[in-house]
This record gives C-alpha cells, structure tokens and sequence, in this order.
C-alpha cells in the first residue's frame, strides 16, 4: 500500500512519463505519509495540550505552522526563538522509512499483509514496537523513529490490503498491536475467497460465504510470478501478475477509484485510527516528554563535549567544567537552554563511556568527576571518543572536541567523515598545549588531520595554550542556542579576497569566525561604514582575538542588507559567519528507484557521479513556510575557487522544494540558500554546514529486525561501481565494538552489484535497547588521487527477546465522591477518591505508575508486589482521572475514571491545528506512498 513518490501530480508526470500512476497529496487521495502525519501531529498535539495542562500553562499555538506548534509545545513563556528543524527532521526520517518499505522489502507478503500473510505481518509490528520501546527507554529517539516509520507502514498496510473493510468493520483490528489476543477467523488456505472480475473493477469480488462468515484474507501479489493458490484474491493493478489469473481484479485500496470510493475512505480512517492507537501505547510506555523528544519536540541545542583526559588535560578539563556550569546556569528556563548534554572523556588507550542526560545537575556531576591522569605519549584515541559521541548525540548536534595530542587510532578517519556526513553534525577541534609539546606532537603527526575533519562538518579548528582557552571558548556560548544558522563559510588557502553575505531582519548575534595567522581585514555595512582589524570596539562589533582566532560579535542594531568583509593573507584561514534566526532549512540528496511502487530514497552515502543531484528541502520560517519565499538554491564550494552550481526547483507547497541539480561542483560541496522574509521584508542567506562530495561507486543495505543478545545477525549488502572494474576494500566498523565478519574485498564489474554479507554478534550480556551505529565503507584499490569510495550508516537495535505481552490490569475498587456537588461552581471544599488494584499477573512485573490526567494526588504501595494499591484524592472541582501502569518490557495499563454526569468532552482545544491544512505541511517533506 502507497508507494513513495514524492507527491504532486506535475510531478508524477515529469518522472514518469506521463502516467499518472500516484496518488497525488492532499485533494482526495490519501497516502502513507499523510496517514502517518495526520496521526502523529494528531498525537503530538494531544501530548503537548496534556503537558502543558499538568505545567499550569496554557497550550495556544498563534498560527498553524510547525514552527508556532513546537514554540507553543515547549513553553510559551520561554524567552527565544526555537527552531522547529528538529521536529521536521524526525517526522521526515518517520516518513523516509516508512517509504522504503516499498523499495526494500517489495517481495515480502508480510510487510504489505499480502499473501495471507497475517500471523507473520503481525510479528513485524510486534517485534518493531518492542524495539521502539527498549529504544526509547535508553534514549535511541533515532533507532526507534526509524523502527516507527516501518512499523506503521506494515500496519497500515492491513486495511488496504486485507478485506478487513469489506467485512464492514468500523473499529481498527486492535488485535493486530495486541499480540497476547489471538487472529481470528482466517480464511483456510484451501478456500477460495474471491470472485473473477474481467474488468478488474469490480466493487466488491469477496464471494458472499467469506463475507457473511466474516473469514479475514488478502490479496496475493505477484511481481515476478503470475502463481497464486486457486481461488484466493489478488492484489490487483498493473504490477501485480495475479491479477490477470482468475479469479482476476483485485481487493487492494490503495488508489481511490469509482469502484472502491467508499472502501478507499474506510481503509484510510481506518489505518488512521490504527496508527492513532499505536502511537498512544508507545506514548503509555515512554510517558510523555520522552514521547516528545522522539518525535523531535525538544530546543535544538545540544551540548556535547569530548575531552582528553591524560595527565597534561587539567587546565582544559577546568575550563570545561566551568562552562558546563555557566551554560546550565544562565539558560535553564529559557529556549537556549540545551535540551541534552553529552560527555565523552578519552585518553590511551580508553575511551568512554559516554553520557547522555537531559538533566544538568547530572552533567554537573559527571564533569566534576573527570580527572587528569596518564599519558606521556602524545597521541590518543581521541577518533574513538569522537566516533562514540557522532553515534550517541542527537543529528545537527555541536561537538567540541578538546585535546593536546594527535590521534592514535588515525585509520577511524574515514568512519569519522561518514558519520559527520550521516548526522549533519559540527565538529570543532580545540587544540592546546605548550609550544615544545605541540612542536614534538607535529614531528609525530600533524594536527591537520583535526583541521580536514572540522571542515569537512562547518566546525572550527582552534589552536590556543592553555592560558588562552578560557578566552577562545565564547564560541561554544555563541552555538548553545536552540536556532543557530550558518550565512557563509569559506576556506581559503591564501592572498586576498572580498567575500559578501546578506543579513537578514530576523537575524541576532550575528558573529564572524576567522581561523589563521597574520590576517588582516576590512569589515563594511551595507551604507558603507567600515571596521578594521586593529579597532576592537568600533561602529560595527567588537573584535576579539586570541590564538589563531578571531571572532567579531556585530553589535545588536547591525543593518540588514549586503555586508562584506575583505581578507588578506600569507597563510591558509577559514571565515564562518552564524546568527540566530528560526529561518533555516533541511535537507536530504534522494534517488529514484522503480517497481510496482517508484519512488525516491534518501542516500545515506555520497550521491551518484555523473548525474544530476537530486535534493529534498524543507524550509522554515517564523510564522512557517508561508512567511518565506526562496529565490535561490544551489550547490558551492567551500574550498578553493568560488564555483557554484544552481538548481531548477518544483516547488511541493508549504516550504518544501524538490531541487535538481544538473552540473555539480567537483569536490566537496554544500548547499546555498537565499530569499526573502516576509515577517521583517529582508532577503536571507543561509547555508549547509556539512561537507558532501558525489562517487561513482554506491552501497545497498536495509535494516528490518532488531539483533538479538548473544545471537549472530545477517546483514546482506550489495556494493556497485559506475567507474573503473577492479577489487574494491570493504571496512565496517560499529561504535560497540560487537565482533563482525563480513569479506575484506569484492572484485566489481562496472555497472553491476555484487552481493555480500556481513555478520555481527552483539554479546549476551548486551543491555536491551543498545542501538548500535554500523557503518560500511568500500574503497577502490586505486590510490592517491584516484581512489573513489563510499559508505552507508545504518542503525541497529539490540533486543531481548519477549515473552510478556499482557499489561498490566486495574481494578477499581471503590470511588467515594458523593460530596461533590452537580453544580461545579461549588465544587471547591469538596474532595473525591478512588482506590484501586493493580497487577501484573504472571508478567515481568510493574515498573512504573503514573498519573496521566487529574490535578490530584496518587499515592501507591511498593511495585515489587504482586498486587498493588493505588489511592487517588483530588477536589470535586477535578472530575476525571486517568492513571497508566507500565510493565518493565513496555506494556501498557490504564486506570480511567471520571465523576462527570455527562460524557467526557475534555481535550485539547479545537483550533485549526486540526485541520488537514496543518498536516499537510508537513507530509511533503519527505516521500509521498500511495495508499
């Protein structure tokens, strides 16, 4: 059911030579994507009213976009912008993955329910939600939105493709996430379960004995093979090679037709519905703000430090500390205030562990606790401590890397430049020590290594002693914010050169980055004032410099309009200029792929050489996508000589942009951005910070079940060259170090790929819910400039295996409220109570209680009993209680009450956040799959 396109009509015929075989988004087709956004924005909104109500405060977006809905959902009372690029970003990888089912598992009945295959499509969801929920709960948000995305493609799935509709059900088969109840009622393989159609039209051909005796079954599908067993029903369409066997036609309701107009409808609210009900047991077992933080409602701001902790590190580690404080300290309650803080310490030959908190007393903690020690010899395993925090810290995230030395484990390079290109993350090197210890470390090795790997992902390279770091850290302020945008970012080797940025209106802390020795520069406005080097507090900013840093803070009445800033230099130097602004944008390179269901993918490596570059964008505004219009986008070089490529743009609706780029720059690139503004009437300029390159050669690999502890996992992956046939090296790496096999080399013919396997083997003793960051590298055997290579990031899910499906029950015991009054102006001096029990029967035991909804206080004996008691008392004046009891693998029960006369109406607030219009601004952000 609904294959990935991306959308639109127009183009739908552009791609596909003008058959319109995909739905298009919005009107009167449905797909999986606006299935999956109506539920989760549906879901997400309810969560975030139910926050808010327990917070005091009110949740009242001021418009309908994304951007107002997350600011409204983090609180209103916050001082700062927030970005909303966040929550796009993980509504997008939900999407992308739910898309790809379609391409990676095209043959597989139990992924699209075809076949009959219910027992096994229902095992899929049952393994993916366990997944989601040991994921969540060791705080993977990224593994388990991926896992979602799959989950609920398989889910939805079933309306489409079963005759549950047909038999006129009105309610979704809950049995389907229930796996403690059984499938009932399956038709018998040996039964014929459908009428011949010649027309392939027909309203209904489930033969009337399967209808009135309610047996449940689906259509075959047959995209290589015409064999189905006698008399069962197809899956109809063109691709299917069933159909056109008798009986013919087919069940499927994927497209609205005017045959199955009515069925269409009731598959879409149905599967509607069904992931309606998914989402809120995932949400039961998360509990709330972790169910936010996985949809992607959470500041942008992250701060991860990784730090070298040998004997000579005590100054660095002290200047660490007192940030860590000054950050926590003077942002807690406002939107700059991180919304994560991971540490990575790393010396010889250790590395680790990593810590990731939300909660900064802890992160107070853990750095008060890092030591100087050990040491001696120079290099260190900083690349494993920078892989752990790559793979452990949230996408986009800033990482500030501190160390004296080169690195020891130098062949993690590659894996290191994989992942900054996979999670778009930053990287900034600071390198201090005492000019003879930095002098013995360069004969070693130079630090260039460090100053490649912060340019390939935007960061700085910073060289300072150690006296000057306290000086050279107000960078790391300047970035602790929830809305940093990158205007320009330039590398140069030397001499002299003028370099122009635009400004915009909702630009602050506009500040200018230069990295180099001997520079000297002119600074002018758009009226032409001017600002040099040696004025360090003049008409424009404030200059400060320390090391081979410079760093211009423009002062707060900057004029909007074209700025520039003219350089000159003997030696090589960098030039980065951010502000905060919610207008920014993300972004994906995609490819096509074909089948019964075509579509796009997003590329996990390096896009394809010698073709055009095709890029998904989503753009962000402060009042949304309406508040913003793009005039430009294309693709630059940051290195080098100013070579910029532009793209012709479809424009999807509500910011987001289909971009191909027909001439792409040789070497490494990134992504250029300009338009207007509507809210301050300024044109913007904004730019990529991550580094990418094409390659001709390319990796396949997908990921759909969860790895078990102790048990050897098979991953098949396929390599391809569209360059020069010869042996290409094959490296994997894992940040858990699980022992892998896989072939060290596959022999390539042009245009071909070559299949392989690798195997990995997570120990028993592997906590449930590790995920585990695999990535796989092929390189030609060419060297120096010539060797091509590319690699792919996947993410895996460690899981133990489960045997407790049934939640936990309640009881109600008793309710006292014969005090309160009918009429609620009274309801003041009077109070209620409920007693309850609840157990777990011969499940792994209660975890967790708590209270969902009531403004009063529940009260429970020890959850190591087999029967518990909880007491809830509140005023008259708060009628309803709702209290949920999570078992300790995920399992969801729920005590609900409500001493109001009439049925309950209370929920959040009707407002146009429920319209369609809201979500679709969302779902054409990634693919489009037709249902």
């Amino acid at each position: 059911m609904m294959s990935p396109v991306l959308g639109a009509v127009l183009l739908t015929l552009a791609l596909w030579g003008g058959a319109v075989a995909f739905a298009p988004i919005g009107g009167d087709a449905s797909t999986h994507v606006s299935i999956t956004g109506t539920a989760l924005l549906e879901k997400v909104r309810e969560t975030c009213w139910r926050v808010a109500e327990s917070s005091g405060h009110e949740f009242n977006p001021t418009g309908n976009s994304p951007e107002e809905l997350v600011q409204a959902c983090l609180g209103p009372t916050a001082t700062g912008e927030v970005s909303a690029a966040k929550f796009r970003s993980a509504l997008n990888e939900i999407y992308v993955q739910n898309g790809l089912v379609d391409r990676d598992f095209i043959n597989s009945p139990p992924h699209h329910f075809n076949n009959e295959a219910f027992l096994e499509g229902r095992g899929l969801i049952t393994e993916g939600v366990a997944s989601i929920k040991a994921n969540i709960r060791n705080q993977n948000f990224q593994a388990a939105r991926e896992t979602l995305g799959r989950v609920l493609h398989v889910l939805q799935d079933f309306y489409s493709h079963s005759n549950w509709v047909e038999l006129g059900f009105k309610e979704p088969y809950v049995n389907l996430i229930r796996p403690d109840l059984p499938l009932e009622n399956l038709a018998e393989e040996d039964a014929a379960t459908c009428s011949d159609c010649a027309s392939g039209t027909c309203p209904n051909p489930i033969l009337p004995n399967i209808l009135q005796e309610k047996k449940l079954t689906s259509g075959y599908m047959g995209i290589f093979s015409d064999a189905k067993p006698k008399g069962k029903c197809s899956h109809g369409g063109a691709a299917d090679l069933t159909s056109t066997v008798v009986p013919r036609g087919g069940i499927s309701k994927d497209e609205r037709r005017p045959d199955n107009e009515a069925f269409h409808t009731a598959a879409v609210n149905l599967a509607t519905s069904a992931s309606l009900q998914l989402l809120e047991d995932i949400r039961g077992a998360a509990g709330d703000k972790d169910f936010l933080r996985m949809v992607g409602i959470a500041r942008a701001s992250v701060v991860c430090f990784v730090i070298d902790t040998t004997g000579s590190m005590s100054d660095d580690i002290a200047e660490v500390r007192r940030l860590v404080h000054q950050i926590i300290d003077t942002t807690k309650g406002t939107q700059d205030e991180p919304s994560e803080y991971v540490l990575v310490p790393f010396n010889d030959p250790k590395f680790g562990p990593i810590t990731r908190t939300a909660d900064g007393d802890v992160m107070k903690d853990k750095v008060s606790k890092l030591t100087a020690k050990g040491g001696g010899d120079l290099p260190e395993m900083c690349l494993s401590g920078l892989q752990l925090a790559l793979t452990g810290a949230p996408a986009s995230s800033q990482i500030y890397v501190f160390t004296d030395a080169t690195a020891k484990d130098i062949a993690l390079k590659d894996t290191i430049v994989a992942l900054i290109r996979s999670t778009k993350s930053t990287v900034n090197f600071f390198i201090t020590g005492s000019k003879r210890r930095r002098r013995r470390s360069l004969e070693a090795r130079s630090f260039n290594d460090y100053r490649e790997l912060s340019l390939a992902s935007g960061g700085q390279f910073i060289e300072v002693s150690k006296s000057q770091l306290p000086q050279a850290t107000d960078i790391i302020l300047d970035s602790s914010t929830s809305a940093l945008v990158t205007v320009l970012q330039r590398d140069r080797s030397a001499g002299r050169e003028s370099f122009p940025f635009v400004l915009d209106g909702s630009l602050t802390n506009v500040t200018l980055y230069m990295t180099g020795k001997a520079i000297s520069f002119t600074l002018t406005n758009p009226e032409g004032v001017i600002q040099r080097q040696s004025e360090l507090s003049g008409n424009l900013g404030t200059i400060q410099t320390v090391g081979n840093l410079w760093r211009i803070r423009l002062n707060a009445d900057k004029l909007p309009g074209t700025w520039q800033i003219d350089i000159v230099t003997s030696h090589p130097y960098t030039l980065k200029v951010t502000g905060q602004s919610v207008i920014t944008f993300i972004y994906n390179f995609v490819e096509a792929f074909q089948g019964p269901h075509p579509g796009y993918a997003v590329i996990t490596g390096r896009p394809k050489a010698g073709q055009p570059a095709t890029l998904l964008l989503s753009v962000m505004g402060k009042k949304g996508a309406d508040s913003v219009s793009i005039e430009y986008v294309g693709l630059g070089m940051v290195s080098g000589a100013e070579a910029m490529s532009s793209g012709s743009t479809t424009d999807m609706g509500n910011g987001d942009i289909l971009v191909t780029v027909d001439r792409v720059p040789e070497g490494e690139f990134v992504v250029l951005l300009n338009g207007t503004d509507s809210v301050s009437g300024t044109n913007f300029q904004r730019q990529s910070t991550t580094q990418m390159s094409v390659s001709k050669v390319a990796i396949e690999a997908a990921v759909d079940s969860s790895l078990e502890p102790g048990k050897t996992f098979s991953l098949p992956f396929s390599v391809m060259t569209q360059g020069s046939a010869g042996t290409y090296s094959i490296t994997a790496k894992n940040d858990r170090g699980f022992a892998m096999d896989y072939p060290p080399s596959l022999s390539l013919t042009s245009g071909q790929y070559a299949n392989a396997t690798l195997t990995i083997t997570p120990p028993g003793n592997t906590p449930s819910g590790t995920d585990v960051t695999l990535t796989i590298e092929a390189k030609s055997s060419s060297g120096g400039g010539g060797a091509d290579s590319n690699y792919a990031v996947l993410r895996l899910s460690v899981v133990s295996k489960i045997t407790d499906f049934v939640p936990p029950l309640c009881d109600i015991v008793s309710v006292q409220a014969e005090n309160c009054p009918e009429d609620l102006s009274r309801c003041e001096p009077f109070n209620w109570e409920l007693s309850a029990n609840l157990t777990d029967g011969n499940g792994t035991g209660i975890e967790r209680l708590t209270l969902r909804r009531g403004n009063g206080t529940l009260q429970n004996t020890g959850l190591d009993a087999p029967s518990i008691q909880a007491t809830y008392n509140a005023s008259c004046c708060s009628q309803i209680v709702e209290f949920i009891a999570v078992d300790k693998v995920g399992n969801v029960g729920k005590c609900y009450h409500s001493i109001i006369h009439h049925p309950d109406s209370s929920g959040p607030p009707a407002s146009a956040l429920s319209r369609p219009a809201l979500w679709l601004c969302l779902v054409v952000s990634a693919f489009v799959a037709r249902l």
